[in-house]
């Protein structure tokens, strides 16, 4: 069960084809085994006072279940559970048709019972935002007022998720336990909260430090994608991704860079469907966005989480039970890993992962927020300065040199403000070739923006100087040839011309 029962507002109906209201349950498609959706072609009405009493109902039912059949598994657990909410709907409904002389439709009916199984087994009335593929970014202020952020620009504000701060509070702490994360938690003690929720969606959130509970859910709408898919969205073409697929079997040492909400995981995703499926490697996160270990392609995917502490200091006053990213890396790097990769980047274990990638073999992936590409080695020398001992950045230069191979960079040009929409899409891939005169990381611009013709999308340039390693695992150099690649016109925007 997830918080206390609700005393919400009467249930509020809904137009169909808009997004629906917390009170309202959308129309999707639902996990196996749960109530099935409605047509949509009514609006389905949910009353939470009610869909809560039922879910409290039925928890004191499964409660009583689990004392006496003690051996039943979760797949028979939940199916006795299904049947205790049509019974409870069933009942509701005949009451409903008789104190209101007509009763309930079957759309209502069944938004009732997936309400409830909602509250009871998946996320509650955050559950139909979650199961909406168009839907980017849930914003959570406070209890009552939230926002969607889909994938074409549109915010939309729609209704509450609970109907009070504590009841927000323990939703949020009943989907990290939910999550596998039962050292996490929320509270004026502990006012931070990042995990990776069931579904691959990251989840941060911030109570006591402000006039009420923030938090934000970053749904990854593309994540199973693969190199082949980017190309079919036009974040890459054709000749890129033969680069890129030739890059990661040549076992180069690459970092992904990109602004907020680019695309970096997605590319990373991809990119690791390069690898091998009996490739032996380690995906190091603080919250898993990867899921690689899960995905059903590879086969020897080793997935370690950063821990958050228990909120107590030890005797050197760090926080008990902590496990960061770069207390990871060195256990991962005695693990026989072919490869690591890093989800981000963005802390002390960039020394460890530029460590891995001068000493190690080669392959390795991560990603980093940089604004632009040119200042990718100076995000790095920012973050050896935060490391333990205030490392110089003439060490970051140099490990970044004598490491990296190519650093790929993710852009975006979003239109929405003047009602086009968000282009995602690689910009650059530069070739890391050794340290410069300036003492720089001196590189090699093998794809670029084709800035004469009006492309802000990646273009081959050259040939990267390690053509050769490249051509041995297959890679065709003549493609490097095709001044405008593989697009077949320039990206269409709304405003024409090339961003700085």
């Amino acid at each position: 069960m997830r918080g206390r029962p609700l005393h919400g507002d009467p249930a509020m109906a809904l137009s169909p084809g808009r997004p629906r209201q917390a009170h309202g349950v959308p129309v999707g498609t639902p996990a196996a085994g749960q109530p099935a959706a409605g047509d949509g072609a009514a609006a389905d009405v949910v009353d939470y006072k009610v869909a809560r009493h039922i879910a409290t109902q039925v928890a004191r039912q499964r409660e009583e279940l689990l004392k006496t059949a003690a051996g039943v598994d979760r797949a028979a657990e939940e199916q006795y559970c299904l049947n205790w909410i049509n019974e409870a709907v069933a009942l509701w409904s005949d009451a409903q048709g008789v104190e209101r002389g007509v009763s309930p439709t079957p759309q209502e009916d069944d938004a009732l019972r997936r309400a409830v199984y909602d509250l009871l087994y998946r996320a509650g009335r955050l559950q139909p935002y979650l199961d909406d593929e168009r839907v980017e970014d849930i914003l959570i202020h406070g209890p009552d007022e939230v926002w969607l952020d889909y994938g074409d620009g549109v915010r939309r504000r729609v209704g509450p998720v609970a109907d009070s701060e504590e009841e927000l509070l323990e939703m949020l702490r009943e989907l990290a336990r939910d999550s596998g994360h039962s050292e996490r938690t929320i509270s004026t003690a502990n006012p931070t909260l990042a995990l990776s929720l069931k579904d691959g969606s990251r989840l941060q959130a911030v109570t006591g430090l402000g006039p009420m509970t923030y938090a934000v859910i970053r749904r990854h709408r593309v994540a199973d994608a693969d190199l082949d898919a980017l190309v079919r969205l036009g974040m890459i073409d054709a000749v890129l991704r033969e680069f890129l697929g030739a890059c990661v079997r040549a076992e180069k040492n690459i970092m992904i860079a990109g602004k907020q909400k680019a695309g970096k995981t997605t590319l990373l995703r991809a990119m690791l469907r390069e690898f091998d499926p009996q490739c032996r490697f380690a995906t190091v996160q603080s919250e898993d966005e990867l899921f690689a270990h899960a995905d059903g392609y590879h086969r020897q995917a080793v997935s370690l989480i950063a821990r958050e502490s228990n909120g107590e200091k030890d005797a050197t006053g760090r926080g008990a039970g902590e496990v960061t990213l770069l207390d990871l890396m060195h256990p991962a790097l005695r693990m026989s890993l072919e490869r690591i990769v890093v989800g981000e980047v963005r802390g002390p274990e960039v020394v460890a992962m530029m460590q891995a990638l001068t000493n190690g073999a080669g392959g390795n992936l991560c990603t980093i927020h940089a604004r632009r590409p040119d200042t990718v080695f100076d995000r790095i020398a920012e973050l050896y300065a935060l490391a333990q001992g205030n490392l110089s950045e003439q060490l970051a230069y140099r490990q970044t040199a004598n490491g990296l191979d190519f650093i790929v960079y993710v852009d975006m040009t979003d239109e929405t403000q003047i009602g086009g929409r968000r282009h995602r899409y690689v910009s650059h891939v530069l070739e890391v070739t050794g340290i410069g005169e300036s003492g720089r990381p001196a590189t090699n611009e093998v794809f670029c923006p084709g800035r004469e013709f009006g492309e802000l999308r990646a273009v081959p340039r050259m040939d990267p100087a390690c053509v050769d390693d490249l051509r041995r695992v297959g890679f065709d150099s003549h493609l490097l040839q095709q001044p405008y690649g593989a697009w077949a016109r320039p990206l269409a925007l709304k405003v024409e011309g090339l961003s700085t």
